[in-house]
């Protein structure tokens, strides 16, 4: 068995468009091969204001497939520490033996996640769009703009965080590396009136986002509701969308956006899986009026995927990081 450290990981899984690929392939086996994929086992600590999530999925054919233990404590960053942290141990499918512990601090996590919105906008956004709206300035907010650089052409930046002087340093780190103009903006209605695409990144347990600021040719991907208690979305802007995906309906309705919906309702029952578009089953984005939303819970097969893409790029190297 080998140990990884984040170190020795970051130096060879960077979030690019082949990782993008990775996981769109990932949400594609969903739909179109036999996949194991349990319940995501949750601890909450509320004293603490952290969870822990364990993931896991098994792919049909693969010969291995990770077990993924991911914890975001929200206070942290007022100690100097990041909200998330985790590691993966990928499992050989035919003996159930740890062929790697990947021991990334939350890395592969913040990237599946990240490409996980690249796919979502791929498939579902304005291929015009040239701005993007991100509500939330931490990790997972740096990471989804750019992964949505990587699929569209974005020209403009609008952000918002609870904290002014956080939101002031995302602007001024994403302009210096990513070379996009960004505007710090006083609320969230500013972000989603005015954007092409917004990216919702918080783990707020109130709605942010109201059905009345969105307009028509709008994309949104949620992707900070992944626990009973969170919601970014009201209820009525779910209800609003002219299409509505997710990651995995049972998920979304449990854990999402599609929890606070009647079951009865039309957006649940016309509502689609991400893999049902990226395997071609199902149509994404149809003309540029629509709106479309896509709720994103995280899944254990980009776990897996991720994973095993990792540690492939890692054993190619023939020992030198082992």
């Amino acid at each position: 068995m080998h140990l990884f450290n984040r170190d020795q990981i970051e130096k060879v899984v960077q979030l690019n468009k082949e990782v993008i690929q990775v996981i769109e392939d990932a949400f594609t086996a969903l739909q179109t091969k036999s996949v194991q994929m349990p319940p995501i086992m949750r601890v909450d600590v509320p004293e603490h204001n952290g969870e822990v999530d364990i993931k896991s999925a098994y792919i049909s054919g693969y010969d291995s497939f990770a077990v993924k233990l991911s914890s975001g404590f929200f206070n942290n960053p007022q100690k100097g520490l990041p909200s998330a942290n985790g590691l993966m141990i990928l499992l050989s499918s035919e003996t159930g033996m740890p062929k790697a512990v990947l021991a990334d601090n939350g890395l592969l996590t913040d990237i599946r996640t990240a490409a996980a919105g690249a796919v979502a906008a791929r498939h579902l956004s304005r291929k015009d769009s040239k701005t993007a709206g991100v509500i939330g300035a931490g990790a997972q907010a740096r990471l989804q703009l750019e992964a949505l650089m990587q699929v569209r052409s974005i020209e403009r930046v609008l952000v918002f965080g609870r904290r002014q002087e956080q939101a002031d340093v995302y602007k001024e780190d994403m302009e210096r590396k990513l070379g996009v103009d960004v505007i710090v903006c006083r609320s969230p209605e500013t972000v989603v009136t005015e954007s092409d695409i917004v990216m919702t990144t918080t783990p707020a347990k109130e709605p942010i986002i109201k059905a009345e600021w969105m307009h028509p040719g709008l994309h949104i991907t949620a992707m900070g509701s992944d626990a009973e208690h969170k919601q970014e979305l009201e209820a009525k802007a779910v209800l609003s969308a002219d299409l509505f995906t997710c990651d995995v309906k049972s998920q979304s309705l449990r854990l999402g956006e599609m929890r606070m919906v009647h079951e009865n309702d039309k957006a649940i029952q016309q509502a689609l899986e991400l893999g049902e578009i990226t395997s071609g089953q199902k149509q994404g984005r149809s003309n540029s009026e629509q709106i479309t939303i896509c709720d994103l819970t995280g899944t254990g097969v980009q776990d897996t995927a991720i994973a095993r893409f990792a540690f492939e790029l890692l054993d190619s190297k023939g020992g030198v990081y082992r």
